[in-house]
């Protein structure tokens, strides 16, 4: 058995599982969607409480204590954002909450990139991660259309069979007139790392990475101070890192290009939101990311390594991380996410089968552009709170359907 699965957890993840009051609520149900959102601590749910009952108000309007008490809630916030992800110069960087990724995306492609490009510019994006790392800088070029701009957006090369970033091919995809590249930390169905350091040393030192982040961000230590993570931008969603939905944001670097100062009047901040990711961050730090990163490395190599050796069954992402004796390393296997397809069951009536025996998981497309959008997949989703014991019902429940 491969030492990442002697452990999974312990009396530390029960401990961290038992302050989840809605899995004590549903103990019937086995929620394996993290990637989609993630479950709330006490924590969270206490810090909202206390918010609304206690000082609820506009921040950055009122000179009243309760309005004070918001304004100093939502900046904590965004400064806590660069403490959890290793910020090595808070100074000079900034932090914008947002809706979450997609509008965190969309503003940087909306109100940053087009102003930095000229006529005959082109950039690199995925054309086949999550749409929302897609859309918003196809948006971008219609937009610098509109205004006479001629931008050529280009894909990102792939690896066919893993679904990694093809970073040789990226080496030569990179040009003269290369002034932007949006990237992947994580990616939503494969579970891979990307490799965002082979992408900066593809690339070279001055052109921007935009890095969505919202599958790693709560998932797995950041530390941006790191030449590893040498990236311009990080944007992730609160409600995947244990916050309340309609939270996130995008941390900007502020080094390579103009600092990002999003357009229009902010009005109301979503002051709830910040209080929320705020203690999610807290609670996170206090658990110990690294922790949590391990526990749920321990669970997926158990459930990859176990599907892998199942002939009904078709993993998706890189195939070296399917056997116990891979020769990737701990950090190049799955981070939380396996998703696969039966290979007779439809992946809709899968998610059925499995829901009917207490299992929530995630069954349809994914959200994914480029080609394979279309095809259906089931996907399971881990984060502190699920159990070795989930896993090996879960399992045992597939292989009764070989």
């Amino acid at each position: 058995m491969p030492q990442e699965t002697q452990d999974a957890g312990g009396d530390w993840q029960a401990r961290a599982r038992a302050q989840f009051p809605i899995l004590a609520r549903h103990p019937e149900l086995t929620y394996l969607d993290s990637a989609a959102t993630s479950q709330k601590p006490q924590a969270v749910l206490d810090a909202v409480q206390d918010y609304l009952t206690t000082s609820n108000a506009n921040a950055g309007r009122g000179t009243y204590p309760w309005a004070n008490r918001t304004t100093e809630l939502v900046e904590r916030a965004r400064e806590r954002v660069k403490e959890f992800l290793g910020d090595p110069a808070p100074d000079r960087s900034s932090v914008h909450l947002t809706s979450g990724t997609s509008e965190g995306l969309r503003t940087i492609a909306r109100d940053w990139l087009p102003h930095q490009l000229a006529d005959g510019d082109e950039i690199l994006v995925p054309y086949e991660d999550h749409r929302a790392n897609l859309e918003p800088w196809l948006e971008a070029r219609q937009l610098l259309a509109e205004r006479g701009t001629r931008v050529q957006v280009r894909a990102l090369p792939r690896q066919s069979s893993s679904g990694e970033y093809d970073h040789r091919a990226l080496a030569d995809a990179v040009g003269p007139r290369t002034r932007f590249v949006a990237a992947t930390h994580v990616h939503h169905v494969y579970g891979g790392d990307m490799n965002v350091h082979r992408i900066r040393a593809a690339v070279g030192p001055e052109i921007p990475i935009c890095l969505d982040a919202a599958q790693s961000v709560g998932h797995l230590p950041i530390r941006l101070g790191d030449p590893a993570l040498d990236v311009d931008f990080v944007v992730f969603s609160g409600h995947k890192a244990l916050a309340l939905p309609g939270t996130g944001a995008v941390w900007a670097r502020n080094s390579r290009g103009p600092a990002l100062r999003p357009a229009g009047w902010a009005g109301t901040p979503n002051t709830v939101g910040a209080v929320s990711l705020l203690a999610a961050l807290d609670w996170l730090d206090a658990v110990g990311v690294d922790r949590v990163a391990a526990h749920v490395m321990s669970l997926t190599v158990l459930l990859t390594d176990r599907l892998g050796r199942l002939d009904s069954y078709e993993v998706l992402g890189c195939p070296a991380s399917l056997t116990a004796d891979s020769v990737l390393p701990a950090a190049q296997r799955r981070h939380g996410i396996v998703t696969f397809r039966h290979r007779e069951i439809p992946s809709d009536d899968l998610g059925f089968i499995l829901f009917s025996h207490g299992f929530m998981v995630r069954a349809d497309s994914l959200c994914q552009a480029g080609a394979h959008e279309q095809n259906g997949s089931v996907r399971v989703s881990l984060h502190v709170y699920n159990t070795r014991e989930e896993i090996d019902r879960l399992l045992a429940l597939l292989e009764s359907l070989e």
